[in-house]
């Protein structure tokens, strides 16, 4: 008795195919381009600031290298940065609390630019190719 399943081709790859990844990345990142923006428009220079702030917050995790010792090839993060900078790079942080933020009795816009941007920031970080990082501080295949 024979199974179908053994002549099936082995599915290793869940992922969805490169083109459409970065086609989505690009697809966010505009739409929080332009949503940012337009929360400066409407609230000031609190918002511009934030923005600003949210566009450079994530790399500053680079800082928590200062001081590493360990020899570190073009490319390659120390690896005392990389929970940092890994946990700064991933997009569904500053999403829940975007959301959270949307569903709170908070009045601080400049705290929403700050999370659009600090996803902004993740989402150009992705189409320029920079993902998150082994444990070794290489970029993930």
């Amino acid at each position: 008795m024979t199974t179908i399943a053994a002549n099936l081709p082995a599915i290793t790859d869940h992922r969805l195919p490169a083109l459409v990844r970065k086609a989505g990345w690009i697809t966010w990142t505009v739409f929080l381009a332009a949503f940012a923006i337009l929360e400066g428009v409407n609230h000031g220079t609190g918002s511009w600031l934030a923005l600003t702030a949210g566009l450079i917050a994530p790399d500053l995790t680079f800082f928590a290298a200062i001081g590493a010792k360990d020899p570190v090839q073009q490319g390659q993060l120390p690896r005392r940065a990389v929970p940092f900078y890994n946990t700064a790079h991933r997009t569904w942080i500053p999403l829940v609390l975007a959301v959270a933020y949307a569903f709170a009795p908070l009045q601080i816009p400049a705290l929403f630019t700050f999370l659009l941007a600090w996803m902004l920031h993740i989402g150009i970080d992705r189409i320029a190719g920079y993902g998150l990082r082994t444990a070794d501080g290489f970029l993930r295949a």
